[in-house]
């Protein structure tokens, strides 16, 4: 890296209009004197989410001079070496020395590809006066450097694809209470957002080049993020648990039933390949793992994990959208709707499964997730594995999710909801 190159792209990247950002429900805090690290899928809106944050400092008189944005997939910088890092500060001062002496913003994008940039960020944070943000694509890079590395100087955020509230926001609606009308709006949104999905650059593309964005964007994840990062010796394989993955959304993972489908279509592999290679999936955002709600860790390591992908729509490119059952696409979104928010989330397993419990230690709520209850034995599945669930844990609520509902009342104790107005509730 050069240290005029890097004049040349900083000087690009404070002179050029900011992109418009519409504001997400994360909002980063502007001087935490803690590194700000964002972490989370491609294309979910990070670089946005630092965007916006140059916007609202714009808004409190902050020169744009003392912005350094860079991205490191820039290949204007590749490659990078850690003795160059301190050429960015050089850079800086070169091209604006009226703002020495002046704090600084910087924000890193794709920050995990820079060596040593955790040693860099310390060091910074230590003795410049300047606030730090820093995004990045893989949750074990991230979490384990900025553990060892920044030793409590830095503060993390979780990206996500668009809730359903922001997507009513990039889309321009909102519901109005009291009204029928906008009830019945929220109801169609609710079943484009399950068509759609929830990554930004989908949601606001025409209809006819979402495919194509997004075959072009697992492709991106597949090859850059899986491959060459972890260095698959199987592409192959990674491909074909990609692609179970994905095409299955909210479903258990049976490693050992996988290892046998995949070993009668011919592959060569071993159930360590299929554990690590969904650890990579898990590490690059692309799928979560649920385990089921039992206090006993030999319980939960018995019990297959239950599977949900960041984005129901990366599986278009494998399988055709009509075919994703959408009760399983708003069983994620509910799912998803929870892990914006924590992390202690399971399922209950047996005949009569409880998708999703909040809070898998002490259960808080216990959920079921339907698409439409209208016929009489969904209604009954449903809410028999409500009832006999709260039999072991009677002290947490109980709500059944649905975007079709029936005249029926539920027993005493079970709340019965439209789904998109459970996707729009705060907690």
């Amino acid at each position: 890296m050069e240290k005029e190159t890097l004049k040349y792209v900083l000087a690009q990247s404070t002179t050029r209009p900011l992109p418009p950002a519409t504001p997400r429900t994360l909002q980063l805090p502007l001087d935490s004197r803690k590194v700000v690290a964002l972490a989370g899928i491609r294309r979910s809106g990070k670089t946005y989410l630092l965007y916006e944050t140059m916007w609202r400092l714009q808004a409190q008189g902050v020169d744009r001079r003392q912005m350094l944005y860079l991205n490191f997939e820039d290949d204007r910088l590749l490659p990078i070496q850690t003795s160059e890092l301190d050429l960015i500060l050089r850079a800086h001062e070169e091209l604006h020395p009226g703002m020495a002496g002046r704090k600084k913003y910087l924000f890193f994008d794709e920050v995990q590809n820079v060596p040593s940039w955790e040693t860099y960020l310390r060091r910074l944070h230590d003795t410049e006066e300047a606030c730090l943000f820093v995004t990045g694509s893989s949750s074990h890079l991230l979490s384990r450097e900025l553990a060892t590395g920044l030793r409590g100087r830095s503060v993390s955020y979780e990206v996500f694809p668009l809730s359903f509230a922001e997507f009513l926001r990039f889309r321009g609606l909102e519901h109005k209470p009291y009204s029928r009308t906008s009830e019945s709006r929220m109801a169609a949104a609710l079943e484009e957002y399950l068509k759609t999905g929830g990554l930004p650059e989908v949601v606001l593309a025409e209809e006819a080049l979402r495919p194509r964005i997004l075959k072009e964007y697992v492709d991106l994840v597949f090859y850059r993020d899986l491959v060459e990062r972890y260095g698959i010796a199987n592409p192959l394989l990674m491909r074909r648990l990609l692609r179970h993955c994905l095409g299955h959304p909210a479903s258990l993972f049976n490693v050992h039933k996988l290892y046998q489908d995949f070993r009668s279509q011919g592959l060569a592999i071993s159930k360590d390949s299929l554990y690590n290679y969904l650890g990579y999936l898990e590490e690059s955002f692309v799928v979560f793992t649920m385990p089921v709600a039992e206090r006993s860790l030999r319980k939960q390591a018995m019990n297959p994990k239950k599977l949900h992908a960041i984005d129901w729509a990366l599986a278009y490119p494998f399988v055709a959208e009509p075919s994703i059952d959408v009760g399983k696409k708003l069983e994620t979104a509910v799912f998803l709707h929870w892990r914006r928010q924590r992390e202690d989330l399971g399922y209950l397993a047996g005949d009569r499964e409880v998708d999703l419990v909040v809070n898998r230690e002490h259960p808080e709520e216990l959920i079921n997730v339907a698409y439409s209850v209208s016929q009489p034995q969904t209604w009954e599945r449903e809410i028999d594995a409500l009832e006999e669930a709260a039999a072991r844990f009677p002290r947490a609520a109980r709500v059944l999710v649905a975007h079709e509902h029936t005249s029926r009342n539920p027993p005493v104790g079970i709340q019965v909801t439209d789904a998109w107005r459970y996707l729009l509730a705060t907690r």
